[in-house]
């Protein structure tokens, strides 16, 4: 290690410095593994910790108890930050990733509700939580770890790694989900089968802890250990002086909020609206999923590395407003080419709800309890359940609500009718005829989908992710000071991440649901995106050229 222009440069990476690259991209290639398992298994884990409610609300606990996870993220970048800056790197991602292992290994062999009751969903919960928490803390860690031993001229090349490692966890999940499913067919996959890839998460947890251990402290931190600077109260220190609580804030509006709603639209958005929008299949879907990440992929390193030669602002501020500008068109495009005949469709013979604005409710029913039974609520609700497009246009009070597909005029009717049961039959009956008559699809038809020019819209929505995330942990980890590094970057991180991006699917939905228009859920991202532009450009500054083991 040399002094060069009044900053700390390092020789080469030798073959030790190499292996912590590895060693911490794997483990947290593993921590994603568990993290995401329990998303893509949401369907059995419904049927077996959550049996005792009515099968949608069922799903959706399911898929509240897989956002729990996010939203305990910043609580642990917090705990784990602290200790990270108190104890040291090493050993704090070490109990990060046993925490994690741990929990997804109970969750394989907790017994469902039919067994224990509430508690089986409860604990299932609890572990959600638990991975949330190590999630908190494993990616800071990681990022820390990483770039303070990276040569001064390519932290952004080598934290990058760590940028991939979310997407590697998604596809070894899906890979190992893929594997035991094929191997012992559906039903003994259904019944039991699904627990294995909880349960091999115990192999993942040996190996990813004995790479660990063989691991050191990072140069940087031992340092400030020798030289007994490290922070005695890090969370006093980071959030409450105002010099670095600014930073933070700028770290988490000015940066990491636009990247997160860039990535999360770009990854998981695009395969909802795939699957649930465009009524794509969900194998097709997910294999078109695959091949843009599989293609996009190294571009996070590519990104990474090119912010060590122009910086990681001018990308990152780049992917958010590039891809703000483009959401529309691309999610047409997407419509083009994956269902067409949705497309003409809607351009032959759009619908229209004419209805009395005072009579329509929320379309967006979490638990699957509420009623709607205006006239308006029951055009809306069967719209808003085939995924179609419409537009609003309001009637006179007292009037029931029309559904125009094109020049075809469907009467709905009064849900607290006496005869309520028998008119619904004849409105679905007579509505699905309507827009079958229109062209419109119940699904997208395999042969007509542009698999060339799908695949090629979602690799570039892609490549927006991987501009806005493959420099931001350089970037992170070049804003604040070592004795406080670990905490002040993994809260803004982990909000942004696990609240901003975590919880966009579900908001976009609600959008979408509230105005008929399936496009309307873009918006979140794109003034989110647009937001962190503004800020970022105005307030935030570059970091390239920053050094790590400064003591402010």
């Amino acid at each position: 290690m040399a002094t060069v222009g009044g900053q700390i440069s390092h020789a080469p990476m030798t073959s030790d410095e190499k292996r912590v690259i590895f060693a911490s991209s794997l483990g947290t290639v593993f921590e994603w593994y568990d993290f995401y398992l329990a998303g893509s298994l949401a369907a059995f884990i419904s049927k077996s910790f959550f049996s005792g409610v009515n099968p949608t609300a069922g799903f959706i606990f399911t898929l509240l108890g897989f956002a729990a996870g996010f939203a305990v993220r910043p609580f642990g970048a917090i705990v784990f930050g602290r200790l990270g800056d108190m104890v040291g790197r090493k050993y704090t991602f070490l109990v990060t990733i046993v925490i994690m292992g741990l929990s997804t290994f109970v969750v394989g062999f907790l017994p469902g509700y039919a067994a224990i009751g509430m508690a089986s969903p409860v604990i299932f919960i609890a572990m959600r939580m638990l991975q949330g928490l190590a999630l908190g803390g494993e990616y800071g860690g990681a990022a820390t770890y990483v770039a303070e031993h990276a040569p001064a001229n390519r932290r952004g090349f080598y934290t990058s790694w760590i940028q991939t490692t979310a997407t590697l966890g998604l596809f070894l999940s899906l890979l190992v989900i893929l594997g035991v499913r094929t191997s012992m067919g559906e039903e003994a996959f259904g019944d039991w089968g699904w627990r294995i890839p909880f349960v091999a998460s115990i192999l993942l947890l040996a190996i990813s802890v004995w790479i660990r251990l063989q691991l050191q402290e990072s140069p940087a931190f031992e340092r400030i250990k020798a030289e007994g600077k490290t922070s005695k109260a890090p969370l006093t220190e980071a959030f409450g002086q105002w010099k670095n609580l600014k930073i933070v804030i700028l770290a988490l509006v000015g940066l990491t909020a636009g990247q997160a709603v860039v990535w999360y639209t770009g990854q998981f958005y695009a395969l909802f609206f795939l699957t649930q929008t465009l009524k794509v299949d969900g194998t097709s879907a997910n294999i078109l999923i695959a091949l843009a990440l599989l293609i996009g992929t190294p571009c996070f390193v590519l990104f990474g590395s090119l912010s060590d030669k122009i910086g990681r602002k001018p990308i990152i501020m780049a992917g958010c407003l590039i891809a703000a500008l483009t959401y529309f068109p691309l999610f047409h495009a997407l419509t083009h080419y994956a269902n067409p005949a949705l497309e003409a469709a809607q351009q032959k013979s759009p619908i229209v709800v004419v209805a009395n604005p005072d009579e329509c409710s929320f379309q967006f029913n979490p638990v699957g309890t509420a009623k709607f039974t205006t006239s308006c609520d029951i055009a809306k609700s069967a719209l808003s359940k085939a995924g179609l497009n419409y537009d609003n246009v309001a009637a006179p009070a007292g009037t029931l609500a029309e559904i125009k597909v094109g020049e075809t005029v469907i009467n709905t009717y009064d849900g607290k009718a006496a005869d309520a049961k028998e008119q619904g039959k004849t409105f679905d009956k007579t509505l699905g005829a309507a827009l079958k008559t229109a062209g419109y699809p119940p699904k997208a038809d395999p042969s007509q989908i542009n698999w060339p020019m799908t695949v090629v819209i979602l690799t570039i929505l892609v490549i927006y992710v991987t501009m806005v995330y493959g420099p931001i942990a350089a970037m992170l980890v070049e804003m604040f000071p070592t004795r406080i590094r670990y905490t002040s970057m993994s809260l803004p991180y982990h909000i942004g991440n696990g609240w901003f991006g975590g919880f966009l699917p579900a908001t976009a939905f609600a959008i979408v649901a509230a105005k008929g228009n399936i496009y309307s859920g873009l918006w979140y991202p794109i003034v989110i995106a647009l937001a962190t532009f503004v800020i970022g450009m105005l307030f935030v500054k570059e970091t390239k050229d920053s050094n790590i083991y400064a003591e402010d």
